[in-house]
């Protein structure tokens, strides 16, 4: 060991040195299915009215630290209870840090089903917190006694839950939830990343269970280029979290992009109901493949599928190799072992995907 690792060994925290950074691949030059992104381009009218809004920007001067404009054209948008008050975030994650740095302490426990979206589990270790996983059931649905014996044990100050869930797509009844937010000591996040694609809400009930706030993002509707996200809760959740957050963290470009996509939600609306409808075959066509591989449902704009009979890192490299890149959780072990996830595509997106699969099965 040399001086400088020595001397990095020394400061930084052990915690943090046990951690790995966040994976994003390499995806230049491959059909992209990995990222539950909105595939499709804005038209082009709306680009131009876009590029038009944006030569009113002012640069050289720091944006509207509250970003008054841009929270009324979300609740407008989303139809945000008007007795909840909205926190903005560079995406949920700084939101998901934002919430815990107000919570840290010695002896705060963290909690979630697992498997789940990772970050809970990354940030709460950045920051030193005791993260409990609770298993969901072999099909990834809720275990509702499971859950009730940790929230016992473990008292914890917060409890996400994915409304869907990701990376395994389903959604977690209504009552299991306001169950879990009845018996909650502390905050309930309910985690509505992918909204746009699901059946139900918990957004109309904030202002009904004082533990419940509900967290979104814009990147799946179609601006994940923008870091956006929200929470919305009782302005007595807010206040705190206010204090965490950084000036100005929502950029000009950010606030004027988004509060004018806000205004024109025809073409984003036609752009999900075109993922729904490919979401609806690319399902099927999947489950029509029972002897390779079972497929998970989902109200999420992707698909969990796991495989029977071909070891499902290879089949993840040979689809690569054909220029389509999915994401492969089978390496994450434990309940995804064997489970790789495709995001809904475009439908020449999703034909390449099927018939690549196919080949990667029969080869």
């Amino acid at each position: 060991m040399n001086d400088l690792t020595h001397r990095i060994a020394g400061l930084i925290r052990p915690e943090i040195q046990t951690l790995a950074a966040y994976h994003v691949p390499d995806s230049g030059g491959y059909i992209k299915l990995d990222a539950m992104e909105n595939p499709y381009d804005w038209p082009p009218e709306i680009v131009h009215e876009w590029l038009a809004e944006l030569a009113g920007a002012k640069p050289n001067r720091y944006p509207d630290a509250r970003a008054h404009a841009l929270k009324q054209a979300i609740r407008q948008a989303h139809q945000v209870p008007d007795s909840a008050e909205l926190l903005l975030g560079n995406g949920s994650d700084e939101i998901i840090q934002i919430i815990l740095m107000a919570v840290a302490g010695t002896g705060v426990t963290v909690m979630a089903p697992e498997p789940t979206f990772v970050m809970y589990r990354q940030i709460s270790r950045c920051l030193g917190l005791d993260f409990t996983g609770v298993p969901l059931r072999a099909d990834f649905s809720l275990d509702r006694a499971a859950m009730h014996a940790a929230i016992e044990t473990h008292r914890p100050a917060v409890i996400f839950l994915a409304y869907p869930n990701n990376p395994t797509g389903n959604r977690f009844s209504l009552d299991e939830v306001l169950d879990i937010v009845q018996r909650a000591p502390g905050l309930v996040v309910v985690d509505e990343a992918y909204a746009p694609f699901a059946s139900h809400s918990c957004l109309p009930l904030v202002d009904q269970y004082p533990a419940l706030v509900v967290m979104r993002t814009l990147s799946k509707l179609g601006l994940a280029g923008l870091r956006l996200g929200y929470l919305a809760a009782r302005p007595e959740w807010i206040e705190p979290f206010e204090k965490v957050r950084l000036p100005y963290n929502i950029n000009v470009l950010t606030q004027l992009t988004a509060a004018f996509i806000l205004r024109h939600p025809a073409f984003l609306e036609q752009q999900v109901q075109a993922i729904l409808a490919e979401r609806s075959r690319l399902h099927a066509a999947l489950s029509a493949l029972d002897d390779d591989l079972a497929v998970y449902p989902s109200e999420a704009n992707f698909i969990l599928f796991r495989l029977k009979r071909v070891d499902a890192g290879v089949v993840h490299q040979r689809l690569k190799a054909k220029g389509i890149l999915i994401k492969n959780l089978d390496q994450a072990g434990a309940a995804l072992a064997g489970c790789l996830r495709v995001t809904v595509g475009t439908p020449t997106e999703n034909t390449g995907f099927l018939e690549a699969l196919a080949d990667a099965l029969a080869a």
